[in-house]
């Protein structure tokens, strides 16, 4: 899975830095080199919670943009009126955790209503 996540924020076109910051990995970026290759992300909560985030951002940005697989490089630096004019990458190495869910809350409207409590609140008795 380690992998599979890492090249996932590979072709977003992330540095290693970006990238630790995003998981909020402690150590240089060099040592991204052996997640890369076989040394597996921490165990931890916190960086598990965060790789969730990011594989349904990235869910979000492939259904959001179906016909072009390379719009998460261009999306994740563009800026964005709707996060107060920055980048979505900005937004999510900066907010953190919170970061992250803005983020997925702007790509993913289901989530944004799921966070938002309303989900119980329409339904209507139809019968009667």
């Amino acid at each position: 899975m380690t992998r599979g996540v890492l090249n996932m924020l590979k072709n977003w076109g992330l540095r290693a830095e970006e990238m630790m910051a995003l998981l909020d990995l402690e150590g240089k970026p060099r040592h991204m080199a052996r997640y890369m290759s076989d040394q597996p992300l921490p165990n931890n909560p916190g960086i598990t919670k965060r790789v969730e985030y990011l594989i349904r951002i990235n869910d979000a940005l492939r259904t959001t943009y179906p016909l072009n697989p390379d719009m998460g490089r261009r999306w994740m630096r563009q800026l964005n009126t709707k996060l107060q004019r920055r980048s979505p990458l900005a937004v999510m190495i900066e907010g953190g955790e919170r970061g992250l869910v803005n983020v997925l809350c702007h790509l993913d409207c289901t989530y944004a209503w799921d966070m938002s409590g309303s989900k119980n609140t329409s339904r209507r008795n139809i019968s009667g």
